[in-house]
């Protein structure tokens, strides 16, 4: 063998050969790197998704049975000796009956109907008219002061039931609670069954929990979200007046007019800060300001959307400024080419270009302020309130309550009623917030220009 035929063969001292499809050491580092990247990804989202699952399950299974409500119907006679002795039909003298002139005539009408139903039952008189709500007496005589001509007759009436008879309904008390509860006992809950089989009691679909106001602490059945929908109503209106227009200007002066010097960066800077104050200290600025100072009255929806208003600005401002941001230049130079003026050229094409997203930010911004509760807590927007406010602008300075501060008031509340109250009042806010988030997104799509 010659020296050439020798060293033609493999090379032992070169480096060994790489392939592209054999992974090395430093390749399946990378990739298990990625991979475990990925299923932390995966879990974030599972248990993020779970959470939301639990939460709703949650606020569901105890909110729906507020949507449903339990009625007695029995026929009532309006018997003039005790609701009119004078006998004018005189809606002022007849104002002098209270309420509690009202219930012995709806206990004893109460009672002559079940028996008149032949239902055997080892319930008192007293015992008869805790079954029913407290708030019937107050209706029957609103209904009686709005028409005097019905004392005299026979009516077929509609009332409340109790809140431990809804409650036994409802699955929320049971026989055996009963025999510890000193609100109701087992016998009750028998007739009660006894009714409903007779056709005399029924449970459906409440509308008064949306459009009823408040009640007191004793009456949950008779309590609704009319008023703290109204107020929110109101208080969005202030907002939308007063937010929109006044963010608008700011964001289209910093944008486009304003000169880059420290003034203008520091405005910018503190702008960005606000967005991230606690919104409690909002609430302790409108205090200061606009009740303590201005003397405007507590629990106002005008305080509430002040209040909200600057909440709510720097989210607009932020939003609207990165619409505008968003518009190219060449539509400006464009525009000022052809002999429009600055203002032409902002108002006449950047401005109804970034429309869609100073809209959507609009809508987020409003979305959130409607949620907020801890502002709407420090200028009195919890008290208790049954008067509906007036119409606008009236209104506006007028108490009221908002859905979140009622959620929170009836979370504070002993009796166990208000629990479902309160998630039923969280699934009104949460369709909302939907219905809004909802918007905004159907208007980015709708209206939104790829350049």
């Amino acid at each position: 063998m010659t020296d050439a035929a020798a060293n033609s063969g493999p090379d032992k001292g070169a480096a060994p050969k790489r392939s592209i499809f054999a992974q090395d050491a430093r390749t399946k580092r990378r990739n298990a790197a990625e991979a475990r990247f990925r299923a932390y990804g995966l879990a974030a989202v599972i248990v993020g998704v779970v959470a939301l699952i639990l939460l709703l399950v949650s606020i569901l299974s105890n909110g729906a049975s507020a949507f449903r409500q339990t009625y007695i119907s029995f026929p009532v006679t309006l018997s003039e000796d005790r609701l009119d002795p004078a006998g004018n039909r005189d809606p002022a003298e007849m104002a002098r009956v209270t309420t509690f002139g009202y219930l012995p005539v709806i206990a004893q009408a109460f009672a002559d109907a079940i028996e008149a139903e032949g239902l055997a039952h080892e319930v008192g008189l007293r015992s008869l008219a805790d079954m029913i709500s407290d708030e019937a007496p107050a209706q029957l005589r609103n209904s009686v002061l709005a028409n005097p001509d019905l004392v005299g007759q026979t009516l077929t009436v509609e009332v409340l039931a109790g809140g431990r008879i809804d409650g036994f309904f409802k699955g929320r008390v049971t026989m055996e609670s009963a025999e510890r509860d000193a609100n109701v006992t087992p016998e009750q809950l028998q007739l009660a069954q006894a009714l409903a089989e007779a056709g005399m009691l029924e449970t459906r679909f409440n509308w008064d929990f949306i459009t009823a106001p408040d009640a007191s602490g004793q009456r949950p059945e008779a309590a609704g979200l009319g008023v703290a929908i109204l107020g929110s109503f109101y208080m969005m209106l202030v907002v939308l007046a007063l937010a929109l227009p006044i963010g608008v200007a700011a964001s289209i002066y910093l944008e486009e007019f304003a000169p880059k010097n420290r003034l203008t960066d520091l405005i910018e800077v503190n702008i960005s800060n606000l967005a991230a104050v606690p919104s409690i200290v909002f609430g302790i600025l409108g205090l200061a300001i606009f009740i303590n100072f201005a003397g405007l009255p507590q629990s106002a929806p005008i305080v509430g959307g002040l209040v909200l208003t600057l909440m709510t600005l720097p989210t607009i401002i932020i939003a609207t400024r990165a619409s505008l941001r968003a518009v190219p230049p060449s539509i400006r130079a464009a525009a000022l080419g052809l002999g429009a003026s600055k203002m032409q050229s902002v108002f006449h094409h950047v401005l109804p270009l970034a429309a869609p997203g100073i809209l959507t930010g609009t809508i987020i911004g409003l979305a959130q302020a409607l949620g907020e509760t801890a502002p709407l807590l420090l200028i009195g927007m919890v008290a208790f309130v049954r008067e509906y406010p007036a119409a606008p602008p009236e209104g506006l300075f007028d108490a009221a309550s908002a859905l979140p501060v009622q959620v929170y008031n009836w979370t504070q509340r002993s009796d166990p009623a208000f629990v479902e109250r309160a998630s039923g009042a969280i699934i009104v806010l949460l369709i909302f917030l939907l219905f809004m988030n909802a918007l905004a997104i159907f208007l980015r799509r709708r209206f939104e220009r790829r350049w």
